[in-house]
C-alpha cells in the first residue's frame, strides 16, 4: 500500500480551504483508513498548537519538526512508538499536503525504547476468564485467543472471511495493511455459525427497511456497486444501531465499537480473580505462548500473528513455560 501511494502522482489539495480540510482532502484522495485519518490529524494539531496555533507550517521546517518531537520525548515523556508516530504525521503533512518534503535528516532526542515481556495468562486463567464472560463478547474474546486475532482485526470481520469448512480464519488489511491466514478453533464453530445467522437475519430486516450496506473498501465499490449489500461483505459482529458514515453521511450499519469487548475483558478479569493486568491483547499473546508450549513451529507462528520479521515473535519465547525435567543432558548421550 505504501508503495503505491508513493508512485501515485501528489494530490493538490483545495488552497482556498482551511488547512486541516485539507489534510483531511489529501486522506480521502489516498484512501487511507478513517482511524488512521483521525491519529495524524490530532498529531498535527498538536504540532500547531506547540507553536502558539497561529503559524502556518509553512513558515516551521525541519528544525522545528525536531523540536517538537524532542519535547515529546523529554517533556511528554511518550514512548518510542509514540514519537514516531508524531514523526510519521510530520512527514505526511508536509510531503503529502504542502509538497514541502522536510530537508535533511530529523534528529530529536529519542524516546527511550523499552522491550518488556509481554503479558501471559496460563491456560488455567483463560479458562476461568473465558467462563464469566457471556454473549457475543465471550465469543469475541474466544475468537482473540483461539486464533490470536488483534481487536479490531476481530470486530472487523466479515462474514466471508471465515471458512468454517476448513476451519480457517482469513484476516484482511490487518496491521500494516497486511493479509494472513489463522485457525479458526473447532470448538467455536457451532457458536460462530449461529452468530452468523443472526447476522443474516439482521440484514435481510435492513434491506426490507431500505438499508443493507456496509462499508467497503472504494475500489471495491465502484467496481462492484452491489457488493456493500450482499451478505459476504456483512460484519459478523454488527453494531445494535445503524449510524452515520462520518465521511459519506450515509446510513449503515457498522461493525461493533472496541471500547463494549474492551470493558467487558477488564470486568472478567476482576470476577475471575485475575492479578494481572490483562486486556483484550493479552489474549493473543497467551495464542502465541500456548502455541509454542504446544511444539507449534516459530515459524509458522510467525504466519498466524501477522509478524513482519521473526524477532517480534520470539519475544514469547522468553514468556513460554519450559519443563526442563524432560531433557537429556548432552553428557548422558556421549557413548560409554
Amino acid at each position: 500500500m505504501e508503495s503505491q501511494r508513493k508512485n501515485k502522482p501528489q494530490f493538490h489539495p483545495n488552497p482556498d480551504i482551511r488547512l486541516m480540510d485539507q489534510v483531511r482532502e489529501v486522506f480521502r484522495s489516498q484512501h487511507y483508513a478513517y482511524r488512521t485519518e483521525q491519529t495524524y490529524c490530532q498529531w498535527i494539531v498538536r504540532y500547531l498548537h506547540y507553536f502558539g496555533g497561529k503559524t502556518h507550517p509553512n513558515l516551521l521546517g525541519a528544525k522545528d519538526v525536531e523540536r517538537y518531537l524532542s519535547h515529546l520525548a523529554t517533556e511528554g515523556k511518550v514512548s518510542a512508538s509514540t514519537q514516531r508516530q508524531a514523526l510519521n504525521a510530520l512527514v505526511f503533512l508536509y510531503h503529502e499536503v504542502l509538497g514541502q518534503p522536510l530537508d535533511g535528516e530529523i534528529a530529536p532526542v529519542r524516546s527511550k525504547r523499552q522491550q518488556r515481556p509481554p503479558t501471559v495468562l496460563t491456560q488455567a486463567e483463560v479458562q476461568r476468564l473465558l467462563a464469566v464472560m457471556m454473549g457475543r463478547n465471550a465469543l469475541m474474546a474466544k475468537l482473540l485467543y483461539g486464533g490470536g486475532l488483534r481487536l479490531l482485526e476481530c470486530l472487523r470481520l466479515r462474514i466471508q472471511d471465515v471458512d468454517f469448512g476448513q476451519g480457517l480464519i482469513f484476516v484482511r488489511g490487518g496491521k500494516g495493511g497486511k493479509d494472513r491466514t489463522t485457525i479458526l478453533s473447532k470448538s467455536l464453530g457451532d457458536e460462530l455459525q449461529r452468530q452468523v445467522e443472526a447476522v443474516k437475519a439482521l440484514h435481510h430486516k435492513d434491506l426490507e427497511e431500505g438499508f443493507g450496506e456496509v462499508y467497503i473498501p472504494e475500489a471495491l465499490a465502484r467496481k462492484y456497486p452491489n457488493a456493500a449489500r450482499e451478505i459476504g461483505w456483512q460484519w459478523v459482529f454488527p453494531a445494535k444501531e445503524r449510524s452515520l458514515d462520518p465521511r459519506s453521511g450515509w446510513e449503515r450499519r457498522h461493525h461493533v465499537l472496541e471500547s463494549g469487548l474492551q470493558k467487558a475483558v477488564k470486568r472478567a478479569v476482576v470476577q475471575a480473580d485475575i492479578d494481572k493486568k490483562a486486556t483484550c491483547h493479552t489474549l493473543r499473546h497467551s495464542f502465541a505462548t500456548h502455541m509454542l508450549e504446544n511444539g507449534v513451529n516459530i515459524r509458522v507462528l510467525q504466519e498466524l500473528l501477522g509478524h513482519a520479521d521473526v524477532k517480534t515473535t520470539e519475544i514469547y519465547t522468553h514468556v513460554m513455560s519450559r519443563d526442563i525435567r524432560q531433557l537429556q543432558s548432552p553428557l548422558d548421550m556421549l557413548p560409554c
